[in-house]
This record gives structure tokens, sequence and C-alpha cells, in this order.
């Protein structure tokens, strides 16, 4: 059983920068996609960013360029930069483990808050 724990959330002022990690227990293989989402009030879970087990990143258009994800293999840890960050990124952070034997859906973090205030 996989386990994902996100820490890092909190208030930030317009503009500031946060930086969130996710730490994910248990073997999860040789072939993952580790990733972020976020939920805001009335709005759909999306996409934020991604990362695979080969390193190749993958970003939602409105984070392209202001947030970075990165990983330590050996932890089995991946961060989320957010750099210029806006009143349009509060939200609900999520992560996401994807392996092979789960790959549709993966496992879930319990989701840690962002608040950006202006």
């Amino acid at each position: 059983q996989v386990q994902v724990v996100e820490s890092g959330g909190g208030l930030v002022q317009l503009g500031g920068s946060l930086r969130l990690s996710c730490a994910a227990s248990g073997n999860i293989g040789s072939d993952y996609v580790m990733g972020w989402y976020r939920q805001a009030p009335g709005k759909e879970r999306e996409l934020v960013a991604t990362i695979n087990s080969g390193g190749q990143t993958n970003y939602a258009d409105s984070v392209e360029g202001r947030f970075t994800i990165s990983r330590d293999t050996a932890k089995n840890t991946v961060y989320l930069q957010m750099n210029s960050l806006s009143t349009e990124d509060t939200a609900v952070y999520y992560c996401n483990v994807r392996t092979t034997w789960r790959w549709s859906g993966g496992y879930w973090g319990q989701g840690t808050q962002v608040s950006v205030s202006s």
C-alpha cells in the first residue's frame, strides 16, 4: 500500500512563493507518475504538473513558467515550487502517485491548502 502525504501549504501574499512537498511511502516501482492537482471552491479538480519516472515534466498552461515540479527519487518525494502566485492559485493542492499496478486513479494525498491574499 502506498501512502501519500503533502506538506508546505499556507497563506502567502500576492506575488509570493511557496514550496509544496509530497512524500510517497512504500514501493512505487520503477515506472510511475507523480503529480500535483488542485481544486478551488466550486471548481473541478485540475492538473497542475506531473513528473514521470524518466524525469519528463508536464504543466498546465496556467502555471507554465511560474511553477516548477521536481523530485528526489531516493526519497520518493516530489516538490512543487510555486512563484509569482496569484489569487487564482488559491486552492487545495493534492498529490497523486500513479503506479503500474494502479495506473487509473493512482493514490491520493489528503491535500494541502494554498491561499493567496491580495
